[in-house]
């Protein structure tokens, strides 16, 4: 069993999956912050569902700790744009049996993480369903959704896919393991391309795509850029992602607001060079025509700018 878990990035995402962490045992988790992010969250408190998690915080070690501080997993659910920070800070519970989790978006995450660690540290991982949106120190969520993860095939499970596996048993975490966890993790990325932006663009709650027909068009045009250069690279996502992307959508609570509208509502920077930054150079080098995501990528830019 997993016991010693630390988990990076404690946002939306991060905090409600640390709650959960926490409810099945409240010695398991420990959130690693800055000290002035500790002092932060001691002093307003972290909720979830309007319930307080009094969580333990450690700051990163910059010299290596003992065997018994070594982590057993670490999740990683920062932004993109953090990451090369939260790789430093994370290195010094990393031991020689850490299983790394990265729950960010994108499709490049766990191999920036494996450069520094090894890639047989690392399962891949992303959220899909997920409506938890953050106020503050608040994270309120009517569907947590569930950790889609493991090895790039999992015909059969591995031996760190079947300890992530128990853990998630024990503390009702939903998840699935994918078969072929690389298509997964392409056609979320299509996914994230589609509706995280124009979201961002529209100011649009998952209820605007659900109930406005252009929106919804929009966003699955934002998608097929992402079905070319998939074809391109031998991962051959087709029409029925794009129907799959648009039905997890409709799942979800109509109020709910992606992590890209999050942060262009909150003026923080967003991920836009992992999502229309990638499909745009993708194109270029593969040769596709990406001109939703092009204007995607200015219009998000334009925004950034306005927010400073």
């Amino acid at each position: 069993m997993l016991r010693k878990i630390y988990l990076i990035g404690l946002g939306a995402i991060g905090s409600a999956y640390a709650a959960k962490l926490y409810e099945m045992d409240q010695e398991c988790i420990k959130i690693i912050a800055s000290p002035e992010r500790i002092e932060s969250y001691k002093k307003e408190g972290v909720h979830v569902n309007g319930k307080l998690y009094p969580f333990e915080y450690v700051t990163p070690v910059q010299t290596m700790v003992s065997d018994l501080q070594k982590a057993d997993l670490i999740i990683v659910a920062v932004k993109y744009h953090h990451l090369k920070q939260a790789i430093k800070d994370i290195s010094g519970f990393v031991g020689e049996n850490t299983i790394i989790l990265s729950l960010l978006n994108g499709i490049t995450s766990e191999e920036i993480i494996g450069q520094e660690f090894g890639m047989d540290k690392l399962l891949y991982s992303f959220v899909v369903g997920t409506d938890a949106v953050r106020i503050g120190r608040n994270t309120v969520y009517e569907n947590l959704g569930r950790i889609i993860f493991g090895e790039k095939i999992n015909k059969e499970y591995s031996h760190k896919v079947k300890l992530v596996k128990e853990l998630f048993d024990a503390a009702k975490i939903p998840y699935e393991i994918p078969e072929n966890m690389i298509k997964e993790l392409w056609w979320k990325f299509m996914m994230n391309v589609g509706v995280n932006q124009v979201s961002a663009v529209l100011n649009a709650t998952y209820g605007v795509f659900q109930s406005i027909k252009e929106a919804r068009e929009l966003m699955e045009e934002a998608c097929r850029e992402v079905v070319r250069i998939s074809s391109k690279v031998g991962i051959n996502l087709d029409e029925n992602d794009v129907k799959k992307s648009v039905a997890i959508i409709d799942s979800i609570s109509p109020e709910g607001k992606t992590s890209m509208l999050q942060d262009v509502e909150a003026g923080r920077k967003t991920e836009v060079e992992m999502f229309a930054g990638t499909v745009v150079e993708m194109g270029k080098k593969y040769g596709i025509s990406t001109p939703v995501n092009e204007v995607l990528l200015k219009m998000i830019r334009v925004l950034e700018q306005k927010n400073k």
